[in-house]
């Protein structure tokens, strides 16, 4: 396949952990194929960023018509995710923010990890808890509203605070110690290979240091977003303007400056470089493994 100059190995390589070579040959041939639609000659770096999206999170349904409260929205909770990881030491990179739809997701917070991580700290857990609740909270802050967009960064937010605690012993309180088990026949019934070897007192002060994290991570989250209000707005004025900013624009907003326009792009898509978990919206590297 012929590269343009500005393809970035090291780039693609962080946002595709876990693919395959199969996974890999499927990137390039997107890539290749968004390319000819546009009648390249070269593949350049917006294609694989583009058919790198496709295959994470799905194809672009640009053709959904979303009404503009709701576009706001979703700018106003992609914008907090992305602010309040810029603003925590431990976590990875804001590669990309969009509002375009994909798949289920209204938009997108891209991180992308600058190293292999084997494992996880109990500082960045922490930190991705708050992160995951920086759309929830921005929603509540500057559209003054609730709306089920979030459930999914609670699901992961709570796993990661159960887990926590009664996996990987990093609670003060109830110490290096697992409480409950699961063990193995598939076959059966989760209720039935679930075993309870703790008291049901146990329990509650395991519900009560569950809360306790994730109340934490939220003021923290919230503190975050409140210090940080013309950086939210700059970014959400951006996402509803261009759609999808890349590093480099989100870097221009959180210095307080105006983004840079996007750069230009003869795919014809919406934003800058990319088209862009988790999520967080969806983001893959914001879950451990």
């Amino acid at each position: 396949v012929p590269l343009a100059q500005d393809v970035k190995a090291d780039i693609i390589a962080r946002g595709t952990p876990g693919f395959s070579g199969a996974d890999l040959a499927n990137l390039v041939n997107e890539a290749a194929l968004f390319a000819a639609r546009s009648n390249k000659r070269l593949v350049d770096m917006d294609d694989f960023e583009r058919a790198k999206d496709k295959i994470i999170m799905g194809a672009e349904r640009r053709s959904m018509v979303m009404p503009e409260e709701e576009r706001r929205n979703t700018a106003y909770h992609e914008s907090g995710h992305a602010v309040v990881a810029r603003a925590l030491p431990k976590t990875d990179p804001v590669h990309k923010v969009t509002i375009i739809p994909r798949g289920r997701a209204l938009g997108v917070t891209m991180q992308l990890p600058e190293q292999d991580r084997y494992s996880q700290d109990r500082d960045r857990l922490l930190n991705t808890i708050a992160v995951l609740f920086g759309g929830r909270l921005a929603e509540e802050i500057f559209m003054n509203q609730m709306t089920t967009g979030a459930s999914n960064d609670f699901e992961r937010a709570t796993e990661i605070a159960r887990r926590m605690v009664t996996q990987w012993g990093m609670s003060d309180s109830l110490g290096p110690m697992v409480y409950g088990e699961n063990e193995g026949e598939v076959f059966l019934g989760r209720s039935i290979t679930t075993h309870k070897n703790v008291s049901e007192a146990t329990m509650q002060q395991v519900d009560a240091e569950i809360r306790r994290i994730i109340d934490e991570q939220y003021a923290l989250a919230r503190r975050l977003l409140e210090e940080n209000r013309d950086k939210v707005e700059a970014m959400a004025k951006a996402l509803l303007e261009w759609e999808t900013i890349d590093a480099e624009q989100i870097e221009d907003i959180m210095q307080g400056r105006d983004p840079r326009p996007p750069k230009p792009s003869s795919s014809g898509s919406g934003g800058s470089g990319g088209a862009g978990k988790a999520a967080v919206g969806a983001s893959p590297s914001a879950k451990p493994a």
